[in-house]
């Protein structure tokens, strides 16, 4: 009986957070080490299918650096990633097209579709979704076909949403004549969250989020504004990887995102315990 009230009083605690983002936008970037374990997979898209029953909107946009890697090793192609941005010559855009916009996106929406919901797979080239121009040089590299986004065909999202269809968007962009490039998922996130005016944005990861000793996760910090964010990184207390994290959030904030998460991907229904739960798990950054 113990056990049945706690779970009564779960549902209780959550009660006024879904009242609060009913109708709301919550978008959810996906991938790198969060997307290697699938029981916590399934646990993750079991959260989106829950937003989506009680009246939230969520939109998937997933990356797939781990997939695309597995894939040009098996066909022997040379992967290069520099300064965080893979080099992407013909051959290794038909390569990342294939594996996100293919086999990696409809893993993802037919998963989602076993769970009572309805979800489409669609990547940036559908209905011109993300349009994009060709990066330009940087630092004597060409990039090949990496794209720097310049419009979101927000509408076409919000029909899908209207319908009650859970978009699940890979991060490949289209310029004006119709070729593909690949794009930062975080990038693409962002930019989706902020042309759709979504209430929160979720960045599923492989870290809790910020802790003022990063070896100490009792030191983990819940809330943080924008401030705080440059405070911490001019200390080292936000330090390497975490930085371009926390830059990401506060530039979903300063494009008019109420709420962005950094949350760890790799424990079972990490949404579910961030946003309907008083304390939740990970860094929330508001303005």
């Amino acid at each position: 009986m113990k056990d049945i009230i706690e779970k009564a009083n779960i549902i209780c605690e959550a009660l006024p957070y879904i009242s609060r983002l009913a109708k709301k936008i919550v978008v959810i970037k996906y991938g790198g080490n969060a997307m290697l374990d699938d029981e916590v997979t399934m646990t993750i898209l079991q959260d989106i299918a829950t937003l989506q029953i009680v009246g939230v909107y969520p939109v998937l946009v997933h990356g797939g650096g781990a997939d695309i890697n597995k894939m040009l090793k098996r066909l022997n192609i040379e992967s290069k990633i520099i300064n965080g941005l893979r080099v992407t010559d013909g051959e290794t855009m038909e390569i990342v097209q294939m594996v996100l916009c293919g086999s990696l996106n409809k893993n993802i929406t037919g998963k989602l579709n076993t769970l009572g919901v309805n979800a489409i797979g669609i990547c940036g080239k559908d209905s011109k979704l993300i349009e994009v121009k060709r990066i330009e040089k940087k630092n004597g590299v060409d990039y090949g076909f990496v794209g720097d986004i310049r419009s979101i065909n927000a509408s076409f999202i919000m029909k899908l949403l209207e319908n009650d269809i859970i978009p699940v968007i890979s991060s490949v962009g289209v310029d004006s004549e119709g070729n593909s490039y690949n794009i930062n998922a975080d990038t693409a996130a962002a930019e989706i969250a902020a042309a759709l005016t979504a209430e929160k944005i979720i960045f599923l990861t492989d870290v809790d989020g910020v802790r003022r000793i990063a070896s100490d996760n009792s030191t983990l910090i819940s809330e943080i504004g924008i401030a705080e964010i440059q405070k911490l990184i001019a200390e080292g207390v936000i330090a390497d990887g975490m930085i371009p994290k926390m830059q990401a959030c506060v530039r979903c904030i300063q494009m008019g995102i109420n709420r962005a998460h950094i949350v760890n991907g790799t424990i079972s229904h990490p949404i579910l315990l961030e946003i309907f739960t008083d304390k939740g798990i990970g860094t929330m950054v508001t303005a």
